[in-house]
């Protein structure tokens, strides 16, 4: 087990003899990597989740329902006592009209066993094609949370594997030169005196 002193904060930046140029460049290469990682992680996760708030705001406003019809009879037996779940719905074609009166078909979920005819609520978009139901706000306000955060992650970490990037090579110019001022000392050690 490695015995540490207490915790010295910005260390990097206290004088001491010790430290040569190198050290104090990479010092501030550390300080601009995460300070430009965090502003470019928060503007790129802000920026992707309004966005993607604003284009779910857009589908709720402009995708309804409408009232379309079985055109055909679903497969399967009805639920026992009229109460369907998730696994007693299945596919079934359905038509509607949309608002520009054009006839529109396409494949629903459906209780099993529905006979053709039955009403079927269908949502469409503005030229009446199918689409999914849109998101309530608070379901939108999550998924704009989880992409923009995943989009600043994914930003961040460009500078910070530039910053790394550039940390290993002032480590090599630091080797380096350790090594030229080794070739030049070292060998003065094995003399000695008599």
């Amino acid at each position: 087990m490695a015995l540490r002193g207490p915790k010295v904060w910005l260390w990097r930046w206290r004088p001491n003899p010790l430290k040569r140029r190198a050290d104090r460049i990479e010092a501030w290469v550390l300080l601009a990597v995460w300070a430009l990682a965090v502003l470019i992680g928060v503007s790129v996760g802000t920026a992707v989740s309004r966005t993607v708030e604003d284009a779910l705001a857009r589908e709720r406003a402009a995708w309804r329902p409408l009232v379309g019809r079985l055109a055909e009879r679903a497969p399967g037996t009805p639920a026992e006592g009229g109460a369907t779940t998730r696994t007693d719905r299945v596919w079934a074609r359905a038509t509607w009209t949309a608002a520009d009166g054009t006839s529109h078909s396409g494949q629903l979920r459906v209780p099993a066993g529905s006979p053709a005819g039955t009403p079927v609520t269908v949502w469409t978009d503005p030229e009446g094609g199918q689409v999914t139901r849109p998101m309530t706000p608070s379901q939108a306000h999550v998924r704009a949370g989880l992409l923009g955060g995943a989009a600043g992650l994914a930003a961040a970490a460009v500078p910070l594997a530039a910053g790394r990037a550039l940390r290993n090579r002032l480590e090599r110019h630091r080797i380096d030169q350790w090594a030229t001022e080794w070739s030049r000392f070292g060998p003065m050690w094995g003399r000695t005196t008599g």
